[in-house]
């Protein structure tokens, strides 16, 4: 969910509040928001790991038949890494000075999983304790999924603890309906995942992104936990932000009967093509994330699900526009920006041994905008919430086993909902 607050208000308390244009209203993009120097040397983002494959090549599109493996994986993450890209060798070995590599892994139970997240988060203050949950979508191979986790724990400054949930999505164009599936059979394993993470007792918010069909796989599971009786997962359910979510709308409606409007984020783009052939592969049926929210129809239909709304149709991204989310530097920075914002709730408060849970109570007012040196009081004030919502800068982590990433400095842009 992209409120002040993974991240992800990646990407958090203290939202924006949702709003589709009436007719001849505006739509809001999205702005540049950090200048950051790269690293000068290759770091390491720690990120944890639940996996529902068969291995991670090769039969890694087909269901373990052991169930949800877990471990812990140190990424490494070029010096010059340019935001929105993964670099990637075309052929040969990989260099950890050039390119995003494994640098090690260590596999858990799923008991050694929980200790070892609790462990992470030990220690944290803050927002610094949050959690951020990334799902991918179809047509995602085992190392894209790792290594887009990472390259979005850096882009986007996230001080939390990272979790990739990795399913079987298939590695090719034909396989969509094996793909989906396959999400289907992963449900119960993300809902397990959901309820480790809700129980432990210093974890701060649990923010998720997830992408493409990723997203129905995430508001099933959340649809599960809430069937169990966690509709909020114990409280710590931060932002949901679902990046061109390839959900059928009316599906998406009777899902949002489970789950807290004001936790979830929506991403559109009507340039996405890939939504486009989904909708038509469903026989016609309007995907949420394709939605426009310059069309009269489609914009009451956003206005009724009572989430927020980002149109990212200007920030669109490769010739299929389908990884936006991630690819385009402002886009991606922002949704890290806004998922690691502090916290007024917690902001002082620190994980140790389970005695400091978030204050509910306390609500946080956006302070003004801040003001570049020579912008005038109109010009300033023109940038509105989202700007005045930017003005901190997204935590570093507190933890040495964390993520190694860069400050970043504060910005007057942030990324606007639909208005």
């Amino acid at each position: 969910m992209l409120c002040a607050g993974l991240a992800l208000p990646l990407l958090l308390a203290g939202c924006v509040s949702m709003g589709v244009p009436d007719v001849g209203g505006s739509v809001a993009s999205v702005g540049d928001m950090f200048a950051s120097a790269p690293p000068e040397s290759p770091h390491t983002v720690a990120i944890f790991v639940a996996s529902t494959r068969n291995g991670e090549n090769g039969a890694a599109n087909e269901m373990n038949p052991n169930g949800t493996q877990y471990s812990l994986q140190m990424i490494s993450v070029p010096p010059h890494h340019k935001i929105g890209e993964i670099e990637r060798p075309a052929f040969g070995a990989a260099n950890p000075e050039q390119h995003f590599v494994l640098s090690s892994r260590r596999d858990l139970t799923e008991a050694a999983f929980r200790n070892a997240v609790a462990t992470h988060i030990s220690g944290r203050i803050g927002s610094n304790r949050d959690v951020l949950l990334y799902v991918h979508g179809f047509n995602t191979s085992y190392d894209e999924a790792r290594f887009r986790l990472a390259q979005i724990v850096v882009d986007g400054h996230f001080g939390g603890v990272p979790v990739l949930f990795t399913w079987p999505s298939s590695d090719n164009l034909l396989g969509y309906e094996a793909a989906r599936e396959s999400a289907t059979a992963s449900r119960d394993g993300l809902a397990s995942v959901l309820r480790d993470l809700s129980e432990l007792p210093d974890v701060g918010r649990i923010h998720i992104l997830a992408h493409s069909l990723g997203t129905w796989l995430a508001m099933e599971a959340l649809r599960e936990r809430s069937l169990a009786g966690s509709r909020d997962l114990n409280g710590k359910l931060g932002n949901v932000v679902l990046a061109a979510p390839d959900i059928d709308l009316s599906v998406f409606r009777e899902q949002l009967t489970h789950i807290d409007p004001s936790h979830v984020s929506v991403l559109v783009s009507s340039k996405d093509r890939a939504l486009s052939l989904s909708s038509w592969l469903a026989g016609d049926r309007p995907r949420l994330g394709a939605l426009n929210p310059h069309n009269r129809v489609d914009r009451v239909a956003l206005r009724r699900l009572g989430v927020k709304v980002y149109d990212l149709s200007p920030e669109s991204v490769g010739l299929i526009g389908h990884g936006t989310y991630a690819d385009a530097p402002a886009v991606v920075r922002a949704i890290g920006h806004q998922i690691g914002k502090a916290r007024v709730q917690d902001q002082d408060v620190q994980a140790v041994l389970g005695k400091n849970p978030i204050d509910p109570n306390v609500t946080a007012t956006p302070l003004p905008a801040a003001v570049a040196p020579g912008t005038t009081g109109a010009a300033a004030g023109s940038t509105g919430a989202a700007a005045a919502a930017a003005a901190t800068a997204a935590p570093t982590p507190t933890n040495p086993s964390s993520a190694t990433v860069p400050a970043a400095p504060a910005s007057t842009t942030n990324l606007a909902p639909v208005h």
